[in-house]
């Protein structure tokens, strides 16, 4: 590509809005441009990298014979009603109408367009297992849009569903799909973490979060180095910590004048948070919004409470529930604010957390204004409608499984693996024949990569001060060749040469021929973050140019032909990301 006949517009500063540095260098290298809130375009350098990622997502689902197909981006609403998720996805769905008033939506994720092809084009036994694959737009009304790609209304996602005869076979299509994308993210350049996540949505029974470390990542990660446990915090389970034997006192009725929060209580009455016991309120909706029920939760004083874990425990879709007014819900149930324990509470679903079940002479609000409880115990003075973990695991707690104190970081989800079950096959009646001709519901996985995400996760972790630094592998362009003068006859024919040279062994060339000075032509490369560059200068007469990569700070200099044999030695080595494997298992490897 010669750069005096393409479109470059870089850009000094970025947006206003941009707060991610990977926002801010795509943008000013062109590689992305906002349109509306959440929706972006992308130049040719940009789009080029789209499909570079896109390519390596298509040969590994390719390797584990998952078909590529094309679907629809626009779903009648019916198949959406069959599954119940044309009410429970929540208000992202985009829903639209045809002239005649038809209802329709706009594809957030195709679990039930998938669901309906299987039960039309498959039918027998015979014809298990299959696994299908697409990459296309989707769409999610976004409330804020932000950072970037990485909260869009408007993103290309690759979907894959498998289809089994049993949940064992499941097993199996669900850990050739987790390794291919070990495979996918290596051949990136991505660092990450496999963690298990919460099924949101999607549904199912089990799912893996495939997440690259960011310190601006919207997932939170907690890990333990000593056993290998790693979840988002959505999903992570928590050990209970026993409190020590003590016997059982009597309830005490207490003044707390003015103290409200968990903090000021035991202050007020010098004991530890991790005696008292802290209670939220909430209200509860149906499909349609209508008010249904009032929750009071109880976790101890010094835990929070997971938000992710509360709405499972329920049952219910995370937008059908929401703070409730303690005012109108004290006049229903006896809570007064500020001052709210489990004791004597009426009309509403009380949900402890599994960690008070054990405890004796707590302090909880009395529900009386102005006052708590001493000596509260669990069983005797009062119980829970659900009991179950309904807190956060947090920095520094102790691993459920092993006992150490976990670890925390951030991380931008790429993609995700579920397990799905029956949950979809079972609602839309997608069933296959055995060999007696007995029909027998799909055993179905899920799994997303967010390819403009994952894009934009590189830059993340791949950037200096000056710009994007590409992996060869998904780089827009390999080489960039920089023409210090182009009026000079001795650089342009060099330039010339070497770019015919390195195009006829396959490399994909940027021939930096503008007339601008050398300075912009040296941030310009840097800023767009080709790996390799080669500087023809002032040594063109002698047949040498500077030759230097986007990752080093070092430059030297050489022949046109040794710097050709260079580029396209590393090339050869690091076009596909599969020199990254030494990290990989032979399992992950292997899998097939």
């Amino acid at each position: 590509m010669r750069l005096s006949k393409a479109h470059l517009k870089t850009l000094r500063e970025a947006p206003s809005d941009a707060v991610l540095e990977s926002h801010k260098l795509l943008v000013r290298a062109n590689m992305i441009k906002q349109e509306s809130a959440g929706i972006y375009m992308f130049p040719k350098l940009g789009w080029r990298t789209v499909r570079k990622v896109e390519q390596i997502v298509r040969e590994e689902m390719d390797y584990i014979d998952c078909q590529e197909i094309h679907m629809p981006h626009v779903n009648p609403a019916e198949l959406w009603q069959e599954t119940g998720r044309w009410y429970a996805y929540g208000p992202e769905l985009w829903r639209i109408q045809d002239r005649a008033g038809n209802d329709f939506i706009l594809n957030p994720t195709c679990e039930e367009m998938f669901t309906d092809f299987a039960r039309k084009e498959y039918s027998s036994y015979k014809e298990l297992p299959f696994s299908i694959y697409q990459i296309q737009f989707k769409y999610r009304d976004e409330a804020r849009p932000r950072y970037g790609l990485l909260r869009t209304r408007e993103f290309i996602m690759k979907d894959a569903y498998t289809f089994d005869a049993t949940e064992e076979d499941l097993h199996t299509a669900y850990m050739r799909q987790y390794h291919a994308y070990e495979k996918i993210f290596t051949r990136c350049g991505l660092d990450f973490r496999i963690v298990e996540a919460d099924n949101g949505p999607i549904g199912g029974s089990k799912s893996h979060e495939f997440s690259a470390l960011s310190d601006w990542g919207e997932s939170d990660i907690l890990y333990c180095d000593n056993c290998g446990m790693a979840a988002t915090a959505e999903r992570a389970e928590t050990r209970d910590e026993k409190q020590a034997p003590e016997e059982m006192k009597e309830m005490e009725l207490v003044k707390t004048p003015d103290c409200k929060t968990i903090e000021d209580v035991c202050a007020f009455l010098k004991i530890p948070t991790a005696k008292s016991i802290k209670a939220l309120m909430f209200r509860t909706y149906d499909d349609e919004m209508q008010p249904k029920d009032y929750v009071a939760a109880f976790v101890r004083g010094d835990r929070q409470l997971n938000m992710t874990k509360l709405v499972n425990a329920l049952n219910i879709p995370a937008h059908n529930i929401e703070f409730a007014d303690e005012v109108e819900m004290g006049a229903a149930t006896g809570i007064v604010g500020g001052f709210t324990g489990p004791m004597g509470l009426k009309n509403c679903i009380i949900v402890v957390d599994s960690e008070l079940v054990d405890t004796v002479n707590m302090c909880a609000g009395a529900n009386q204004e102005d006052h708590h409880m001493l000596g509260v115990c669990y069983g005797r003075d009062y119980t829970g409608d659900i009991v179950t973990d309904i807190k956060e695991l947090q920095e520094g707690d102790a691993c459920p499984h092993c006992g150490q104190p976990v670890k925390f970081r951030r991380g931008i989800e790429v993609g995700q693996v579920f397990k799905l079950g029956l949950k979809y096959s079972e609602s839309m009646g997608a069933t296959y024949k055995d060999e007696n001709g007995k029909d027998h519901p799909y055993w179905m996985g899920c799994y997303g990569i967010g390819v403009t995400r994952t894009m934009q996760a590189i830059v993340e972790q791949h950037h200096d001060d000056k710009g994007i630094i590409w992996p060869m592998s998904v780089a827009p362009y390999h080489v960039i060749i920089t023409v210090v003068k182009t009026a000079d006859e001795d650089q342009m024919k060099l330039a010339y040469d070497i770019e015919k040279k390195l195009e006829d062994a396959g490399l994909e060339v940027i021939l930096d021929d503008r007339d601008e000075r050398p300075g912009v032509k040296f941030n310009d490369a840097d800023l767009i973050g080709i790996p390799i560059r080669i500087t023809v200068g002032k040594l063109a007469g002698e047949g040498k140019v500077e030759y230097k990569l986007r990752r080093d700070a070092e430059l030297e200099t050489l022949t046109a032909d040794e710097a050709v044999d260079k580029a396209i030695a590393l090339w050869s080595e690091e076009k596909d990301g599969r020199h990254l494997y030494k990290n990989l298992s032979e399992e992950t490897l292997n899998a097939h």
